[in-house]
Formats: C-alpha cells, sequence, structure tokens
C-alpha cells in the first residue's frame, strides 16, 4: 500500500545550516500495517511524513501509494489517496464552518466534483452515525461552528474526517501531543478503534514511547535522518521503554536526548 523507496532530502545544502533531514529511507507497508515512528528531535519524522503527503519533494528517491508513483504529484492532489491529521487540533478543520460542513468536506475529498447538494438527509444521516462513534455527543451539534469546540473535540474530530472516507493511508503526525492527559488518552484509544474497524494503513509519529508500544503492529526508530530499528510482531509485543532505550544505546553508542520520547 505505501512504498517508499531510497527517499532522501538535504536543508540549506552548501550552508554552514546544511542538514540531511533523510538518509536513503526505504519502508514499504502492506495494506492494514499500522507503523509507529520513534525518535528524538530532529530524527526526520516529520519530514518522513511530510514526504509522503507530497509537502516536500525528495532530492532523490520514490514514493508509491497503492502502486502508483506519486513523488511528484501536488500535495493536494494526493489528498484523495491520505488522510492527515496533525499535532495542532486547529490544523485539520475549518473553524468558521460548522461540523456539518467540516464533515461534508471531508467526505468529498476523494469523490469528483459536481453541482451536487453538499448535503443531503441521507448524508446527514451518515454524518450522525459516524459521530456517535466518538461518543462525544458531537452527532447532535452539526450546526456548531467547529472553533467552538475543546482541542480534543477537534481532534476527535479530524480523526473521523481523516478516516471515514478509508484513504489508502492515513498519517497520524503526533496528533495527541497538543493535549491533555485525559483528552490525549481519549484520542489514542479512539485511534485504536477507528484503524482497526476500517483495516487502515496507518503510519504514526509520535514522541510518546509507551504509546508507540500500545498501538500497531510494527515500530521504526529514526535518528539523524535514518532508521535505525525496525521490530513487528511478537517481538514489538515484547518490548518496553527500558529496552528501546536500551536497543538506541546500543545502536548509537550514546543515550537517547529527548525526555519527551520517554515521558510522553
Amino acid at each position: 500500500m505505501l512504498d517508499v523507496q531510497n527517499l532522501s532530502i538535504t536543508f540549506n545544502e552548501g550552508t554552514l545550516d546544511e542538514k540531511k533531514a533523510l538518509q536513503h529511507i526505504n519502508l514499504h507497508m502492506k495494506k492494514g500495517d499500522f507503523v509507529t515512528v520513534i525518535g528524538s528531535n530532529g530524527a526526520g519524522k516529520s519530514t518522513l511524513m511530510n514526504m509522503i503527503s507530497g509537502s516536500l519533494k525528495p532530492d532523490i528517491g520514490h514514493v508509491k501509494i497503492n502502486e502508483k508513483d506519486v513523488t511528484m504529484l501536488p500535495e493536494y492532489k494526493r489528498s484523495q489517496y491520505i488522510g492527515r491529521v496533525f499535532q495542532d487540533p486547529m490544523a485539520g478543520t475549518a473553524p468558521t464552518m460548522t461540523i456539518e460542513e467540516n464533515l461534508a468536506m471531508a467526505y468529498a475529498r476523494n469523490k469528483k466534483r459536481g453541482l451536487r447538494i453538499g448535503v443531503n438527509k441521507k448524508r446527514k444521516q451518515m454524518f450522525r452515525e459516524n459521530l456517535e462513534r466518538i461518543n462525544l455527543g458531537l452527532e447532535n451539534r452539526l450546526n456548531a461552528k467547529v472553533g467552538l469546540l475543546s482541542g480534543g473535540e477537534r481532534q476527535a474530530l479530524s480523526l473521523l474526517m481523516a478516516t471515514f472516507t478509508e484513504p489508502n493511508i492515513l498519517l497520524l503526525d503526533e496528533h495527541t501531543a497538543a493535549l491533555d492527559p485525559a483528552r490525549a488518552e481519549l484520542i489514542t484509544k479512539l485511534t485504536g478503534e477507528v484503524v482497526e474497524q476500517f483495516g487502515l494503513t496507518t503510519l504514526m509519529v509520535t514522541h510518546n514511547m509507551q504509546q508507540a508500544l500500545d498501538l500497531g503492529n510494527r515500530l521504526i526508530m529514526m535518528d539523524k535522518g535514518q532508521i535505525i530499528l525496525e521490530v513487528s510482531g511478537e517481538e514489538k509485543k515484547a518490548l518496553t521503554i527500558e529496552k528501546l532505550l536500551h536497543e538506541f544505546q546500543r545502536i548509537r553508542g550514546k543515550q537517547m536526548e529527548s525526555d519527551r520520547a520517554v515521558l510522553g
């Protein structure tokens, strides 16, 4: 479903600020894979996300989604294949529009455009049924402006908008990092349920090692633009934070620098 081949990019090349953000990254995900990505600040996690989504173009390498080479497709054209939830709860929704209008926009993402009515009775019922799944009472507030929702409610709505059209790839970019612990736990639980329900192929970046261990069937660790560790299946189930930190020190010969990765 996702095939990343030899992906590399250097920022500020030829200057004192030159940084090899990604170095020959290869990542292959089958349909239904749920891969969590961890690493310190500057490891290249968000850069990898931006390469897959199309907001950045690689110096070399290719990105294929469902066997289609999308490397040169702009972000807006790639959006028909990709659902994405960002760290900022404000980023994935239009605050001045209603819940219903936001859902209608998301629903149209991978549909052909036309002159049909945006929200009809049948579609409104579908929106209600999907909102009921997240257990926040939003199905009774379809005409409420999204800007009036709490951060957790907006992030839950963003997750629903990114998934209910069943995209080829779901990208979760530290989507619980800006929330308080209770809301983060709610969104983490909801994420697992939604991904499992739709069988979505999912790539999730997180600073929270425990979250990376709790979700998904595969885990990769990045450092300085490289994938330095990949585990899956029973090996992943047996992992602990302590074992991950030990593996980083064994591979890199030093301790991981980011406290956020340990403490979440």
